[in-house]
């Protein structure tokens, strides 16, 4: 139980690094192409997607990989709406971020499937 613990916390701090990192290069990108406003959800969503397959797959090991992926994944995703929500002090709880915590718990079940199954580490 500790073990699993601690593989979900590793990988949701590794998953929140991530998408830090993302996001403060795709902020690099539209300052420098000027990007229209619509493209920023979408692109936000596929980080948070690839945050999230990055995390688990470097730290969800043993067993029980779905359940532990799924945790992960809605766990991930509300700790990245709470920061970046703090960093531009507009948190504000919507519909949307259900959604949000439901494709973080899918993609996280699907990685933490693949992940637990991997032979060689990554």
């Amino acid at each position: 139980m500790r073990t699993n613990v601690f593989q979900v916390l590793k990988a949701v701090l590794a998953a929140v690094l991530i998408s830090l990192v993302f996001v403060l290069l795709f902020t690099v990108i539209i300052q420098l192409f000027s990007l229209p406003t619509g493209v920023i959800k979408p692109v936000n969503q596929v980080f948070k997607i690839l945050a999230v397959v990055g995390g688990g797959l470097l730290f969800l090991r043993g067993d029980h990989g779905l359940v532990k992926g799924a945790v992960f994944g809605a766990v991930t995703v509300l700790f990245t709406y709470l920061i970046f929500g703090l960093i531009s002090q507009s948190l504000a709880f919507s519909p949307m971020l259900v959604s949000e915590v439901l494709l973080g718990a899918v993609s996280g079940g699907i990685t933490g499937v693949i992940a637990v199954n991997l032979k060689t580490r990554v």
